[in-house]
């Protein structure tokens, strides 16, 4: 299931894992092809995640492996998803999606491996829950954006149904995300994103007309208006959007995760050197609050 740990090596550079973070679990590997059970494991959790390869399932856990040490465990998701990799292509190959799309898609295994030491300072792989997405041929990268094939929720169809659209629930809806290490989410570079995802899924999903597209993310905070220049990248996303929910409850480390790449470090020592980080930190010692907004356009 694993490739050699030569090939290990090649395949983690590929997916865009930083360089300082493929000795480690290269080494690591043989803990798991030399043992039966760890195998066995590793075999039944790729199984899991690639079941109904192309359904649109949503998000899965992918397990740690028990009994592990504490690097094996940082690094065991990884190895789940290197051997998921022949599974997930061929669902592209069957869809006749472009290698570079996918290479590109599949970079976002490199980011999770970039973002768990930006923000734990060990290697290892940050959330892959999420990239199971990936994995399912559910979410792809297509420029500056991910698109997720998704449904309407019940939130946004009550919103759309406001606005005289007819999408309900459980409709076909592209989720929206906007991954890091991308450079600035400038309007153009949207705008380009959004062109080739119309074409992309007319063309490789056809039976799935996809004609809104719905975001959840701290970017739709519509306090964030407040702060931030009305010409600012940010703003101007967030325009795109009829937010159609804003929950009571607030997630102030979210955007502090974001723009810092830490929780760990008391407001006070946050750097104030743009007018985001100014506005994430000074709004929270204000005493207010940050919320992750729900909004939708259509495509």
């Amino acid at each position: 299931m694993l490739p050699d740990r030569d090939e290990l090596a090649e395949v983690l550079l590929d997916l865009g894992v930083p360089h300082q973070d493929i000795d480690e679990p290269v080494r690591l590997s043989r803990q798991v092809v030399g043992d039966p059970d760890a195998l066995g494991f590793l075999e039944k959790s790729v199984a899991d995640l690639v079941d109904g390869m192309g359904e649109i399932r949503g998000m899965v856990d992918i397990p740690q492996l028990p009994g592990a040490s504490e690097a094996l465990a940082r690094f065991f998701p990884l190895y789940v998803c290197v051997a998921a990799l022949p599974y997930v292509r061929a669902h592209h190959r069957e869809r006749g999606i472009p290698e570079e799309i996918s290479r590109r898609t599949l970079a976002d295994i490199g980011r999770g491996v970039a973002w768990h030491r930006r923000w734990h300072g060990t290697g290892g792989l940050l959330s892959p829950r999420w990239l199971s997405l990936h994995l399912h041929g559910e979410l792809y990268q297509l420029g500056r954006l991910q698109f997720q094939r998704d449904r309407v929720g019940h939130r946004t169809s009550d919103s759309l149904a406001a606005a005289g659209l007819a999408p309900g629930p459980g409709d076909p809806a592209l989720g929206l995300h906007v991954p890091d290490f991308m450079g600035p989410l400038a309007p153009d570079a949207c705008d380009r994103s959004l062109a080739r995802a119309r074409d992309f899924f007319a063309r490789h999903y056809p039976e799935e007309p996809y004609t809104v597209a719905t975001c959840d993310s701290w970017l739709l905070d519509p306090q964030l208006k407040r702060y931030l220049p009305e010409h600012s990248n940010i703003v101007r996303f967030q325009e795109r959007f009829t937010i159609s929910h804003v929950p009571e409850e607030p997630e102030d480390t979210t955007p502090v995760r974001f723009v810092f790449g830490t929780t760990d470090v008391p407001l006070d020592r946050l750097p104030r050197r743009t007018v985001l980080e100014r506005a994430v930190v000074d709004h929270l010692r204000d005493g207010g609050h940050w919320y992750v907004g729900t909004g939708w356009f259509v495509l």
